[in-house]
C-alpha cells in the first residue's frame, strides 16, 4: 500500500463501541392470540399442554391469522416457576429498544405457562433468547439492564448454535421457506479437509495471535495455487461452526473449486472494535504479514480476482476495506451485515464517502444484509447505491429476511462463496 496515492490510510479514529441508537421504523409484528390454545388452570391442565408441547417443540408454529399463505403465526413459549415474574423473549432484531416491555411475555393466569406471539413471513429465521425476572430488584434502565444480564435457552426447543463470546448456546427457530442450511452438515460420503490451528506472531498487531488454516481434500493444488478464503472472527466460524463442513461439501459437490481457508481470531470484543474498525495496520496485517506466512505452509493463489476476503458486523466493513485499501491482494469482499454506518457523529459512513471520491477499483462486492437489521439498513443501501453509480457492475446486493445473526450469515456465505469463487 502507497499511503501517498491511497485515499483508504486515513480514516478517522473510531471511538464508538455500538451502533447508532435508531428507532425501529415499523413496530414489532405482534398478535394477541397464540397458536393453539393455552391451558385453562386447574388439575392437570398445565401438565398435559407442557407434554403436548414436549412432543411438538418451540416456538409453535401455525398458520396466518389473516390467512394469508406467506405468513406463519409463531408463538414462544417459557415455563415459569413460582419464583418468576416476568419473562422477555428476544428474537433476533425483532424488539424496539425505545420499548423493551413490548417483549416481555403474558402468563396465562393460574399457570405456569408464559407466552409471546408474532406473525412472521414464512422465510423469516432467527435466533433468540429468554430474560427471566426471578427477584430483580433494580428499576427504570438498570432493570432492563440486569434482566438481559443472563439469556437462557429454550428447554423444549434441540435447535441451537455456539454462542458468539462462550456461555449456553442460542436457540433458533427456521419457518418452512427459510433457506436450507444442510450445507453446513458433515456427510459421511465426503471427503474431509483438515484444519489446524496456528500461533502468529504479527509485528503490527503486537504479540502472537491464533489462525486455523483449513487445507482441501483432493490431489495437490494446481500450478497456480488455491483460490483463499481470509475469513475474519475465525476462531468462532472454524472451530465453533465448524467452516470446514460447508467446505468440504461444496467441493464435493462441485459448486467451489478445491480452496484454502485463512481464519484469524478476533480476540475479545474490545480488540475487536479496536482493529475491525478500518484500521490501515490491521490491513497490512492481513496483506502483508498473514498470507505471506499462511503461503509458506499451503499453497496458496497469489492472484487477487481468486482471494476472497469476509466478514461479518464490523468484520464486514472490515472486508470491504480491506479490498479497497489493498485491491493489489483482495479482489473480492464477502460482505454480510457490514457495519457501514461506522463511525457515529460527523464522520458517518466514511468508507462509503471515500469510496465514492475515487475511480472504480478492480475489486467485487458480494452484500447481504438482514430485512429485520433496521440500524444497518440506510447505511447499506446508500452503499449499495454508490457502487451501481460508480460501475461496479460484478457486485451484488441483497436482503435476507433475518437479523444480525449467524444463524442466517452461515448460509449467506455459502451463497456468496459460490458466487464469487464457484466453477
Amino acid at each position: 500500500m502507497d499511503p501517498t496515492h491511497n485515499p483508504f490510510t486515513g480514516p478517522p479514529v473510531g471511538t464508538a463501541t455500538r451502533p447508532p441508537r435508531l428507532p425501529r421504523p415499523h413496530p414489532v409484528p405482534r398478535l394477541a392470540r397464540p397458536v393453539r390454545a393455552l391451558p385453562l388452570p386447574g388439575p392437570g391442565g398445565a401438565e398435559e399442554f407442557w407434554a403436548r408441547v414436549r412432543r411438538l417443540g418451540t416456538p409453535l408454529v401455525g398458520p396466518d391469522p389473516q390467512g394469508g399463505p406467506e405468513h406463519r403465526a409463531v408463538t414462544f413459549l417459557w415455563r415459569g416457576t413460582p419464583a418468576t415474574r416476568a419473562v422477555e423473549v428476544l428474537p433476533n432484531k425483532l424488539g424496539d429498544p425505545r420499548e423493551p416491555a413490548g417483549n416481555l411475555m403474558e402468563r396465562v393466569p393460574g399457570t405456569d405457562v408464559w407466552h409471546w406471539t408474532l406473525r412472521l413471513r414464512h422465510d423469516w429465521r432467527g435466533s433468540y433468547d429468554f430474560h427471566v425476572d426471578e427477584g430483580i430488584e433494580e428499576t427504570g434502565p438498570a432493570y432492563w439492564r440486569r434482566l438481559r444480564a443472563a439469556p437462557r435457552p429454550d428447554p423444549f426447543n434441540d435447535r441451537a448454535l455456539p454462542r458468539r463470546w462462550g456461555g449456553e448456546p442460542v436457540s433458533y427457530a427456521e419457518l418452512p421457506a427459510a433457506p436450507d442450511a444442510a450445507d453446513w452438515r458433515p456427510r459421511p460420503d465426503v471427503a474431509r479437509g483438515t484444519v489446524v490451528e496456528h500461533r502468529l506472531p504479527s509485528a503490527r498487531l503486537g504479540g502472537d495471535r491464533r489462525v486455523w488454516l483449513y487445507a482441501p481434500p483432493g490431489p495437490p493444488a494446481p500450478a497456480a495455487g488455491l483460490p483463499v478464503l481470509v475469513l475474519l472472527d475465525g476462531e468462532h466460524w472454524g472451530p465453533r461452526l465448524g467452516l470446514a463442513h460447508l467446505l468440504d461439501n461444496l467441493i464435493a459437490d462441485g459448486r467451489l473449486p478445491p480452496l484454502a481457508a485463512v481464519l484469524p481470531e478476533a480476540v475479545d470484543e474490545p480488540t475487536r472494535w479496536a482493529e475491525l474498525s478500518c484500521r490501515p495496520g490491521y490491513v497490512a496485517h492481513l496483506a502483508d504479514e498473514l498470507l505471506p506466512w499462511a503461503a509458506g505452509r499451503l499453497p496458496l493463489s497469489a492472484d487477487p480476482a481468486r482471494t476472497v476476503v469476509a466478514g461479518q458486523s464490523l468484520g464486514g466493513l472490515t472486508a470491504a476495506y480491506a479490498a479497497v485499501a489493498a485491491p493489489h491482494r483482495f479482489g473480492n469482499a464477502l460482505v454480510q451485515s457490514g457495519s457501514f454506518w461506522w463511525p457515529a457523529g460527523d464522520d458517518a459512513e466514511w468508507l462509503t464517502r471515500t469510496l465514492a471520491a475515487v475511480p472504480r477499483l478492480p475489486v467485487r462486492f458480494w452484500l447481504s444484509f438482514g430485512e429485520q437489521e433496521w440500524v444497518a439498513l440506510p447505511a447499506a443501501r446508500r452503499l449499495r447505491d454508490t457502487l451501481r453509480r460508480l460501475g461496479y457492475h460484478g457486485s451484488s446486493y441483497r436482503e435476507f429476511n433475518g437479523g444480525h445473526d449467524y444463524l442466517c450469515w452461515r448460509t449467506e456465505l455459502a451463497d456468496g462463496l459460490v458466487a464469487l469463487l464457484g466453477r
